[in-house]
């Protein structure tokens, strides 16, 4: 076999050892995500901080990398909770967890991956506008899926509310 034949055929080994180290590592990822997820809901007032990773957002971080405008609601909480619930239950791979009175908690299964993130809403009443918050359990990077999600939510529930 000349050189340039062994070269070949190292990359094409090396190739298919680091196809097989991504998919281990994906299922990894996916199963750890699937794990109960980290404590999450309300304490006095406010939603969990979001990590220092890059995959989350929240309307109550003060860190531009993370921070996201609330969304605004006219009527009362119930009308507005319940066009929350509905835009959420339309989320691709979204199971509704718990919901509360002025709290929700959604799980969204992300297809192609297998990962699980977690969304939750947090209704000021006072203020009248819904906070939110929304995090990839795992992986460190989410490619800005999170803040496109909600962004989709703060659309849906303004169409729905018109």
């Amino acid at each position: 076999m000349t050189a340039l034949g062994k070269v070949l055929v190292g990359l094409l080994i090396a190739g298919g050892v680091l196809t097989v180290c991504m998919i281990v590592l994906l299922v990894v990822l996916a199963r750890v995500s699937r794990r109960s997820p980290p404590e999450l809901g309300v304490t006095s007032g406010e939603l969990k901080p979001c990590p220092n990773s890059p995959n989350c957002v929240s309307t109550q971080s003060e860190d531009p990398r993370h921070a996201i405008a609330p969304i605004p609601y006219a009527g009362s909480l119930a009308e507005a909770k319940t066009t929350i619930l509905d835009v959420a239950a339309a989320i691709e791979g979204a199971t509704i967890v718990t919901q509360d009175s002025d709290y929700v908690h959604v799980e969204v299964y992300v297809r192609g991956f297998g990962f699980v993130d977690d969304v939750e809403f947090a209704f000021d009443e006072e203020a009248q506008v819904i906070h939110f918050r929304s995090s990839s359990r795992v992986p460190y990077y989410d490619y800005d899926l999170n803040r496109k999600r909600m962004e989709g939510v703060r659309t849906a529930f303004e169409a729905a509310s018109n």
